[in-house]
């Protein structure tokens, strides 16, 4: 699995970044996967600018930023401020975490940070859902809400995930020029157990 959130090519212009234990650990907590999305998508912002966006308290929006600033996530904007104002941006287009590649204590670190991705996207989805009734038309008409449920085993799983993020790197790497028609578009991928249907691991192992 390779979850990335606020992906953005325009934004951040730094490499992707292949999460280690202690980027994990940094990224484990819903509010601070929205505030690196916050960057990735929008640009550099300051600590006021990310809090009435996200509608937290500044000191709130500082700490979150100082953490993800100490795990190389994020980095100042030389050049920009004054005073006790700093801008932030993200230091990366992407992050991406492969748990099947990690180290036991990875793996476990790993778990915390797809369920913090899991909540952030959740959230994102409910606000989506709140601007439906508000869509234009033409972007009502291509919006899609889908649930699908297959009967897959974990290597069929792990194959349509791969296509699915083949299909999205496709359009990434083909897109245009800006133009009035363009706007940010989320694509949220989510494939998971059907909830009940799995027994969970045991206490452990």
């Amino acid at each position: 699995m390779a979850v990335s959130p606020g992906d953005s090519p325009n934004s951040a212009s730094g490499p992707d970044i292949q999460l280690d234990t202690a980027a994990l650990r940094v990224l484990a907590h819903p509010m601070r996967i929205n505030v690196l999305a916050l960057l990735r998508q929008g640009g550099p912002s300051t600590a006021t600018q990310v809090a009435e966006e996200l509608g937290i308290k500044p000191g709130a929006a500082s700490y979150h930023l100082r953490r993800l600033a100490a795990g190389g996530l994020i980095v100042e904007e030389s050049g920009r401020g004054s005073g006790r104002e700093r801008w932030w941006k993200a230091a990366h287009r992407q992050s991406i975490h492969d748990p099947a590649s990690g180290a036991p204590e990875q793996r476990e670190t790993g778990r915390a940070y797809a369920h913090a991705v899991a909540l952030a996207s959740a959230e994102c989805l409910h606000t989506a859902a709140q601007e439906v009734p508000l869509l234009p038309e033409e972007w009502f008409d291509v919006s899609t809400f889908g649930d699908f449920v297959l009967r897959l085993s974990p290597k069929e799983v792990a194959r349509m995930r791969d296509e699915v993020f083949a299909l999205i790197c496709r359009y990434r790497q083909a897109q245009g020029v800006d133009s009035e028609e363009l706007a940010q578009v989320a694509v949220q991928v989510q494939i998971f157990p059907v909830p009940g249907t799995i027994a969970p691991r045991s206490a452990g192992s």
